[in-house]
């Protein structure tokens, strides 16, 4: 029994003899297929006397069936999906016929429903009027419903035909001319309000369907752009202006967006010419915009709002894909030149765009500047290293290089400011490393192994320095600075004259001026505190102008030579050698070596003049000052304004400086009890003391039969015979 049941089972689901034979899916479901089939008849009486194992066998046998249906199904729908789309299509297209058509029979039978009710109304009135019978007013009545119904059938069916075919000029004019029939009909109550309710709304609806295929054609990327106009024109004529301007925009987008791809996918390399060609893609498609957005929707300010918007964000986009694929290498390289070429070449596309309204220059800054600054940061640094690698191998000797103006493009970046800012940090760094060439530099003493410039050794050498810094932040300097100002909407090409001189004399150019002159001071104030400490004190560090020069002198019992001090003679010498140095080095800028001078003897003047140890000594020492050395102090005061007042050097402060430390000394001996007048001399003795110690240390002291004189070692005889001719 068992037996049996096993082999029924096999041979009604094909046991295991039938999956093995790779039966096709078609010969395995002609069991399924019958119209007599039964699912679940079929399920009871094979399984009704199954075992669990003959259950669990059937189980998979099933799955193993719904496998193989999905997989058929799925290459069936593969096989025929194109015919699949296109039926759907048709069905689709089909669908809106026959909605139209049900549209057009509803009208018309609404139209007859009307004409029927309008006639029906008129057969019963009457009219009392004489000159007509009323046979006659039924004729004329008839005949009048029957042009109108007439007319209204064709105009439909013409109608239609003009949508279906897309002639949208046509179309409109059908549809301005069923609009004035209609308000002809109102007027003259020649159709029933139901029908006339009826023709309004037909031409209602035939306006938005033919206002839905212009925005179609409008969206279609095939479309060209004289048909865009057209359409975008049409629509704004139905009514639609709001809808046909934001349509033109985002077609213009569209557009916009797929030249974009097509240019990615044609660069392999995102430089300057990407930038150039992306610009002009990008901005001349917003001028053409703007254009047909004029021509459209006139200059009507909500239109004109839309318009900002949406160039502000095609703006943004433009930038941020150029930064993002250009200008973020070339800055974070320090390659300014590529950024600012990049960014020159879509200012100047950006600037067309001005005549027309839009001003985007502000929106491309704002995601520009952080790129140039950053590229600007590295190139300065690059100019810092190259000018430091410059100044190590400077041997110090001036070397006079013609220079000449050159013209330049101006980068209207309104990144002049940080220009200018960040070439004056580079200018302080050059000279930081001039003033360590100093031979006395601070920074020398403590960084001697960081020291990377070669020591200043003669005065020329040092002087040089000077000049060297001087050139540079009063004349190249501010003349390259030129190139990176606006201009001020001066003409390149016709340049104004004076235009340059008007840039430099802007409150922001001059203050940035004082400001290297400032630094190139700095240089100056080191090289005169560099000199007076070399006179002030001996290479082991000891004072050699203190007060005791002086106190020492009361001390002895012979009479003074009475001659100005070593150290002022050695003051006098080296401001002498400087002022030739400089009369051949500074030509051309003589107030700069007047005031070098000035502050290099103000500097020597100033420390005696500030030093509390020199005048505790003199005043509360225990040897206080005496009349000889008030003398010889005054003596030394006086020979050094005379050479400086020769020289021409002699600053109004520092005469008074001088002024008053000597009033101080006096007072100085005036505390001790004595009258320091009544041995002083005349002040014509002490002047003219000072001019002979002036030519003798200059050679030129001429003191008769005397013949020529040891002039390091005058004498007072030699003062006396000189003061006494």
């Amino acid at each position: 029994m068992e037996a049996r049941t096993r082999g029924s089972m096999s041979s009604s689901i094909g046991g295991s003899e039938e999956l093995e034979a790779n039966l096709t899916l078609s010969d395995r479901l002609k069991v399924f297929k019958g119209s007599t089939f039964d699912p679940e008849a079929y399920v009871t009486s094979k399984c009704q006397h199954m075992n669990e194992k003959e259950t669990k066998h059937l189980t998979s046998y099933l799955v193993e069936l719904k496998k193989a249906s999905a997989e058929e199904m799925r290459k069936s729908v593969y096989a025929n999906y194109a015919a699949f789309i296109r039926t759907s299509k048709e069905i689709s297209a089909l669908e809106g016929q026959l909605l139209s058509m049900r549209n057009l029979l509803s009208a018309q039978a609404a139209l007859v429903h009307g004409l029927a009710d309008g006639v029906h109304i008129s057969s019963l009135c009457t009219d009392d009027a004489d000159d007509l019978t009323d046979q006659d007013l039924y004729n004329m009545d008839s005949k009048q419903l029957s042009k109108i119904e007439t007319w209204v059938v064709e105009f439909f069916d013409r109608l239609e035909v003009l949508l279906a075919e897309k002639r949208v000029d046509e179309s409109m004019a059908a549809l301005e001319e069923g609009r004035r029939v209609a308000m002809e009909a109102q007027e003259q109550r020649t159709l029933s309000p139901s029908t006339l309710l009826s023709l309004n709304n037909e031409i209602k609806a035939k306006r938005q369907e033919l206002a839905d295929q212009l925005a179609e054609a409008i969206g279609q990327p095939s479309t060209r752009a004289g048909e865009l106009r057209s359409a975008v024109l049409a629509l704004k004529k139905l009514g639609d202006g709001s809808r046909a301007h934001t349509l033109l925009l985002k077609s213009y987008e569209r557009r916009l967006q797929a030249n974009i791809q097509s240019l990615r996918g044609s660069n392999t390399s995102y430089g300057v010419a990407f930038a150039a060609t992306l610009s002009q893609l990008v901005f001349s498609t917003i001028a053409q915009a703007a254009s047909d957005s004029l021509a459209v929707v006139g200059e009507d300010p909500s239109y004109s709002s839309e318009l900002v918007t949406w160039a502000v964000k095609q703006a943004e986009s433009f930038a941020l894909l150029l930064k993002r694929h250009t200008l973020a290498s070339s800055a974070a390289a320090g390659s300014l030149r590529v950024t600012a070429e990049c960014i020159q070449l879509c200012a100047s596309h950006c600037s067309s765009l001005e005549s027309r309204g839009l001003a985007l220059s502000p929106v491309l800054l704002k995601h520009f500047r952080p790129g140039v600054e950053q590229a600007l940061t590295g190139n300065l640094k690059r100019i810092e290293q190259s000018s430091a690698a410059l100044a190590a191998s400077d041997d110090w000797s001036l070397a006079y290089t013609p220079t000449g103006s050159r013209a330049s493009s101006n980068e209207a970046l309104q990144l002049d400011g940080i220009a200018l800012d960040g070439v004056l940090q580079v200018f302080n760094a050059y000279v930081d490393l001039l003033i360590n060439a100093l031979p006395g530099s601070a920074e020398n003493e403590e960084n001697p192994v960081h020291r990377i410039v070669r020591i200043a050794e003669t005065e020329s050498q040092q002087t040089a320095l000077l000049v060297n810094a001087l050139l540079l932040a009063d004349e190249l300097i501010p003349r390259s600075a030129l190139r990176i100002l606006p201009q001020g909407g001066t003409n390149q090409s016709t340049p104004r004259r004076g235009a340059s001189s008007d840039r430099q004399n802007r409150p922001e150019q001059r203050e940035w001026k004082k400001k290297l002159q400032r630094s190139v001071d700095r240089l100056r104030d080191s090289f005169c505190r560099q000199h007076a400490l070399e006179l002030i004190f001996t290479e082991e560090g000891e004072v050699r102008l203190s007060s005791e020069i002086y106190i020492l002198m009361d001390e002895t019992t012979e009479e003074p030579e009475w001659f100005p001090s070593p150290i002022f003679q050695e003051l006098f010498a080296k401001l002498t050698r400087i002022a030739t140095i400089v009369s051949d080095m500074f030509v051309g800028r003589e107030r700069f070596a007047t005031i070098l001078l000035m502050r290099l003897t103000e500097t020597v003047i100033l420390w005696i003049s500030d030093d509390q140890s020199f005048w505790e000594e003199m005043e509360t020492g225990d040897k206080p000052l005496g009349p000889l050395g008030l003398q010889q102090f005054y003596l030394d005061m006086e020979f050094v304004m005379i050479f400086a007042s020769q020289g021409r050097y002699l600053s109004r402060n520092l005469h008074q400086v001088i002024k008053n430390i000597i009033a101080r000394a006096i007072e100085a001996v005036s505390a001790t009890g004595l009258d320091p007048y009544t041995t002083l001399p005349e002040e014509e003795w002490f002047a003219e003391v000072a001019q002979i110690a002036i030519k003798m240390l200059t050679g030129k002291g001429n003191f008769g039969g005397h013949g020529e004189r040891d002039v390091t070692s005058p004498s007072v005889s030699s003062a006396k015979s000189y003061t006494s001719n």
